[in-house]
Formats: C-alpha cells, structure tokens, sequence
C-alpha cells in the first residue's frame, strides 16, 4: 500500500502551560464530538502554543468557539500515512530537500500494526510549492 499524504487545515491557540489544560482543552472538543486527526503541543515562552488538526474544520472551529477558544487563522499543513518502513520519512525529506523547500517542523511516529504517520509544517510562501513536491493534489 502506497503512503498517503495529505494538506490538511490546522489552527494553533497560545494557552496557560499548566497541568491539565490540555485535558481541559480535548474535553471541550470531544463533548462536541470533534475529531482530530492530529493534536501537538510544546512550550513558547511562558506559555504553550497547542496545534489542532481537526477532521472537519467548521465543526472544530464551532466547537472551539463555544468554548472559548481563541484560535490562529486557518493555516496548512501535511498528514502523512503509510506502511512502516526503514527511510520512510527520510524518503519524504528528500523530495522536499530536492526542491529547496526548507521544514519548519515535523512529528512522526511509529502507530503499530506495521503503520507510520506525520505531521510536517512548511512556511506558507511554501506550501504549494510542498504539495508538488510531495504529489498532493
């Protein structure tokens, strides 16, 4: 089976860096039934700058709303999914080193069952520039 890569919409919010604000945060979004298909978090200061990349934007950003959340405009990023394999994403990195398209980040992980999945960011004057690079659509 072929890796699937995909640009996807997320939105960052800059919350307290405290124990249990996250947990507050996915509770709000799962009491309305929001899925995400990505969630990271990581300290920016004094506080944590949390990246949500929902399902379905429209009922995310609903969600959000009522629970007071103050989101970043919609921004792009790339799920990418696939067989786990030695080089899987080194083979991801290199299509984009081959384009001169630098990465602003990336998370990727080993899911079990034989699967791997990511999430890389881009600066935005690069993002289509990315998706020809990977082959998105």
């Amino acid at each position: 089976m072929a890796d699937t890569i995909r640009k996807v919409d997320y939105f960052t919010l800059q919350a307290a860096d405290r124990p249990g604000e996250g947990a507050r945060l996915l509770a709000a979004l799962r009491e309305a039934g929001v899925n995400l298909l990505a969630f990271t978090g990581f300290p920016e200061g004094r506080r944590a700058q949390i990246d949500f990349v929902p399902e379905g934007a429209a009922a995310f950003k609903a969600a959000a709303k009522k629970a007071g959340m103050k989101l970043s405009p919609k921004k792009s990023a790339f799920l990418i999914q696939g067989e786990d394999r030695v080089g899987a994403i080194a083979e991801v990195m290199e299509k984009l080193a081959a384009a001169r398209i630098n990465v602003t980040a990336i998370d990727a992980l080993c899911a079990g069952g034989g699967r791997y999945g990511a999430i890389l960011w881009v600066k935005p004057p690069d993002v289509r520039k990315a998706a020809k690079a990977l082959g998105v659509s």
